[in-house]
């Protein structure tokens, strides 16, 4: 395809007809061509070719299928129902798509490669008239922003041929463009500096004061240039002193929810400034935080105390495609030009001394974009003074920080309210409140990342705010929601973003990257990283976890690792499988993952119920955390409650039958303490269905007893018996001298289930029944646990006085151990007794120490009801404040088991207060 809109319209495709001059098809070809991404809607379409008239529906498909057949299907696909028409464009096939590429390109490169560059653009301008002929009134809109981008690449090119010294050039061409546009500012800024140095003084005034009657008062840049021509002596080879650069670029957007941190920064760099130092302000963060925005807000609030201007450049340090991060050497090249006396210097080393010479009496603003190491950062520095810079940086810096005063902010993700701000600044409050659901599950799904917000935020803004529905169910699917988050057409993409820092890592960094993606999350312990690590070859994964955190892909929080929902999807699906066998390695990170997760909770499992042994095995190949105590295996489990959760449900989508039964029978005990029933039961409705096939009668017969002592503790007591009659028989299937101990306890849970229905008869035979056993395999936990439950029968029945006998018996055995819980138990039931004996003063020193041990224990739920009871006890006994102590205790461990029957308990200290 040839295709001309600098000038009259025409397209040309081999074999085809084409189009040409100012027919609808030739007026819809421009169209298409001068809108963003070459799309136009069909209402656009009706709007400008068909200018004020309805109805017209029909000529716009008519017009699109015309377009279409003179072109061809592949160059104009059909839209379906999306309501557009596309132009797919050949890269470099149309004159003003070669002219904006063509002025893109030239600002990433160094002054003279600039200058040709834009020499080359400015050539597809062969007319001053693009889309000539067509007279519609949006044709004349899009003609006058074409000429003013014209115009913006003609002043680019006069700058660039300035700074490059192509003196003959330049007062040759800035005068010619005088004469077509005296009028303009820049070209008359232009104008001044190549010619205004040799006007005799009349004549300079004469022009000045003439150009501001016709066009009002300069602006800054023009008045600085003005200035120094009427006060400084000119330069030899006609050149004058530049003016003061303000080089910062228009702002795009405001930075939402950083108002502290801008004005924070701002006091950081006038203090430095105060006290006569350079100031060097680093702000690094993960991709997409909001570094550039920040940095720009706060040069444009400090621009004003630097008398010598701004000067601002983009490092290109994570940009994605080809690009390399640019050579500083260019970017002196580029200050040096800015912050005369020119220097004749050459080389890294002598263009960065001789740009500290001329900052040595000078108070300049630098803003350094987008830094990719402290190397390329170094010698861009100023030295002693009073100037400033601000660096943005995906990385940490660390060896900058080393070695220089940085104040440095790692930037963090937006709150609640400010990122919904970002996606509701052009929403009426109206459709705030009818959508606010919807919108809400966007900052989530968004994961409060700015980048991530204004994507979808630009999205929303052109379309009718109903496909907010639809935008969330396809955002809720991982890889659709990365696709959501890329608009290539408004140069943002979050998959972009993250793509240009992933590609900046190591071979070893983006493995582990990739396995990370694979752990459950949400937060991983450094140990269980370094397991990760192992998978891969000669990996140092201390060091490349380092780097992950150095480049803001993986936070390190307090003493765990995350990672962004993003940045876990975007590994997921868009860093490539390790060479291989991918399946292989993908199920033997899930098994490292899943057996580091095993092995550590089986191994605080052993503190918290040192009766049990799970068929787990040694560890092999995993790190085990060396645990001192149950208050450290229990802290250890809190912190990891949510990261084993998930460890499960990845177990059950892997198929992982080891860990679907293994992990739930490790973690319940610490579930039951915690009062996670909820989730304890889910967990081991899975877990008894695997174990069925995956585990001995008597393993499996053990899970139906954790399944029934969730039941138990959710008063489900016929579920709870129904499972442990199933527990029962699976341990009668083994005559060995653990199926024995399997079989006992079995029976005791049994025994005190049916209590619980009031079946004491049968619960009391179940109970016998396991003591004899528990006597037998020489189990004296067992024995004093069965030897309880017996006596709590004989409370049951107001039979005090055996009650006693049985629980005294119960304490002489469990004292012999170091069964602390067991103990607890037989305290509490001996104190109930002695309540019914109307002994309490025996009773309150029994409830003391019972409450005293499940505390002890950290067993919540045991210790909330013990305390509750006792309560009761000390306000029949007139000690109300200490009943109040007791209370208030129940209330923090409700609270802290999810809130459970709080309202009773603040009603009752409601009435002792």
């Amino acid at each position: 395809m040839d295709g001309h809109v600098l000038g009259p319209v025409s397209v040309e495709v081999t074999g085809r007809k084409g189009a040409v001059g100012t027919t609808k098809v030739a007026a819809l070809f421009g169209l298409l061509v001068t809108s963003p991404g070459c799309r136009c809607s069909r209402q656009e379409i009706a709007e400008i070719l068909w200018e004020g008239e309805e109805g017209v529906g029909d000529r716009v498909d008519w017009v699109v299928r015309e377009l279409r057949k003179r072109l061809g299907k592949d160059l104009v696909p059909h839209g379906g129902k999306s309501g557009f028409c596309t132009l797919r464009v050949p890269a470099g096939s149309v004159d003003y798509l070669r002219f904006l590429e063509g002025w893109r390109r030239a600002a990433l490169l160094p002054l003279p490669e600039r200058f040709e560059q834009l020499r080359a653009a400015l050539e597809e301008w062969e007319e001053d008239e693009p889309l000539r002929g067509l007279i519609e009134s949006g044709f004349r809109v899009r003609r006058e922003r074409m000429r003013g981008e014209r115009f913006a690449a003609v002043c680019d090119l006069l700058e660039a041929a300035w700074r490059s010294g192509k003196q003959k050039w330049f007062r040759e061409e800035s005068e010619k463009w005088y004469a077509r546009s005296p009028r303009h500012p820049r070209i008359f800024q232009y104008y001044l500096i190549a010619h205004g140095w040799d006007m005799p003084q009349r004549e300079f005034d004469r022009l000045v004061n003439q150009w501001r009657r016709h066009s009002g008062a300069p602006d800054a840049e023009l008045q600085s240039v003005i200035d120094r021509l009427r006060g400084e002596a000119p330069r030899s080879g006609g050149t004058v002193l530049l003016p003061i650069p303000d080089q910062l670029p228009a702002e795009e957007r405001r930075p939402v929810g950083q108002e502290d941190l801008v004005s924070a920064l701002v006091d950081v760099v006038c203090e430095e400034q105060d006290a006569g130092r350079t100031a060097l302000v680093l702000l690094s963060g993960m991709p997409g935080v909001g570094k550039s925005t920040v940095a720009l807000h706060v040069a444009r609030q400090l621009r004003e105390r630097f008398p010598d201007g701004v000067l601002y450049t983009e490092l290109n340090g994570f940009i994605d495609g080809e690009v390399r991060p640019t050579e500083p050497e260019q970017v002196l090249d580029g200050f040096l030009a800015a912050l005369p006396p020119y220097s004749t210097v050459t080389g890294v080393q002598g263009k960065s001394a001789a740009l500290r010479s001329a900052l040595a009496n000078r108070s300049a603003l630098f803003v350094l974009d987008d830094a990719f190491n402290t190397k390329q950062v170094l010698p861009l520095l100023p030295g002693v003074g009073t100037c400033a810079v601000i660096i943005t940086s995906r990385d940490e810096l660390g060896g900058l920080c080393a070695q220089k005063r940085v104040h440095s902010h790692r930037m963090k993700l937006l709150r609640d309210e400010a990122a919904l701000e970002v996606l509701q600044e052009r929403v009426s409050e109206k459709d705030r409140s009818k959508y606010a659901v919807a919108f809400a599950e966007l900052v989530q799904l968004c994961g409060n990342l700015p980048l991530a917000l204004t994507v979808v935020e630009r999205r929303l803004r052109d379309r009718p705010l109903q496909i907010i529905h639809g935008l969330v169910r396809e955002m809720k699917k991982e890889r659709a929601g990365l696709d959501a988050l890329h608009l290539p057409e408004h140069d943002m993409s979050v998959r972009v973003a993250l793509n240009s820092s992933v590609r900046a890592l190591s071979e070893e960094a983006r493995l582990l990257l990739w396995q990370l993606a694979l752990h459950p999350g949400p937060s991983v312990a450094w140990e269980a990283v370094m397991d990760l690590g192992a998978e891969g070859e000669a990996m140092h994964a201390d060091g490349v976890l380092g780097e992950l955190v150095a480049a803001n892909l993986v936070e390190l929080h307090t003493d765990r690792y995350r990672l962004h929902d993003l940045v876990r999807a975007f590994a997921r699906h868009h860093i490539p499988a390790p060479l291989g066998d991918e399946e292989a390695f993908e199920k033997a990170t899930v098994r490292q993952v899943l057996e580091h997760q095993l092995q550590n909770v089986r191994a605080c499992d052993r503190l918290l119920d040192r009766q049990r042994t799970l068929p787990i095995g040694e560890p092999d190949g995993v790190k085990v955390a060396d645990l001192v105590d149950t208050q450290h295996a229990l802290e250890l489990l809190d912190k990891e409650y949510d990261t084993i959760r998930r460890g499960i449900e990845l177990a059950v989508s892997q198929g992982a039958k080891r860990y679907i039964w293994l992990l739930p029978m490790a973690l319940v005990t610490y579930q039951w303490r915690r009062g996670r029933l909820a989730d304890a039961l889910n967990d081991l409705g899975r877990a008894a269905e695997v174990a069925e096939t995956a585990a001995s009668p008597v393993d499996c017969a053990m899970v139906y007893r954790m399944l029934a002592g969730t039941r138990w503790r959710l008063e489900e007591f016929e579920l709870a018996a129904g499972n442990l009659r199933r527990a029962v028989r699976l341990s009668r299937q083994d005559e060995s001298e653990r199926g024995r101990l399997s079989l006992a306890r079995s029976l005791y849970a049994l025994g005190i289930t049916l209590r619980k229905q009031d079946r004491g008869t049968q619960a009391e035979e179940n109970l016998r029944q396991s003591l004899a056993l528990y006597r037998e395999v020489l189990d004296p936990v067992g024995e004093a646990a069965a030897l309880n439950g017996i006596g709590a029968l004989h409370y049951d029945r107001g039979e005090y006085g055996e009650a006693l006998h049985w629980c005294a018996d119960a304490l002489s055995v469990v004292e012999r151990t170091v069964d602390r819980r067991g103990r607890a138990d037989v305290l509490f039931t001996l104190a109930k007794v002695h309540v019914a004996r109307y002994e309490r003063d025996e009773a309150i020193a029994l409830y003391r120490q019972a409450c005293d041990i499940y505390q002890e224990q950290e067993y919540w739920p045991d210790e909330d009801k013990a305390r509750r009871l006792f309560a009761d006890v000390l306000v029949s006994a007139g000690s109300s404040q200490e009943a109040v102590e007791e209370l208030e205790r129940v209330l923090v461990l409700r609270e802290q088991m999810g809130g459970t029957d709080v309202q009773e308990i603040r009603e009752l200290l409601e009435g002792l207060r």
